[in-house]
């Protein structure tokens, strides 16, 4: 028993539309996560918290002078 051609061709078009939102959802919520995170621990206000973020910021190498 052999599956038609047009069958198959739709579901590997649905696995690839799938695909393609995970990548983008997975892509949009490391960026959210990630500005989240710099923004909040950035500028925070307590003192402790402002200064590991600002040796985390030392450490990336990103700049914060």
């Amino acid at each position: 028993m052999s599956v038609p051609k047009e069958a198959t061709d739709r579901l590997i078009s649905i696995q690839y539309e799938v695909a393609g939102w995970k990548r983008f959802f997975a892509i949009s919520a490391a960026i959210l996560t990630g500005m989240f995170i710099i923004s909040t621990v950035g500028f925070a206000g307590p003192e402790v918290i402002h200064n590991a973020a600002h040796d985390v910021r030392h450490v990336l190498s990103f700049p914060c002078h």
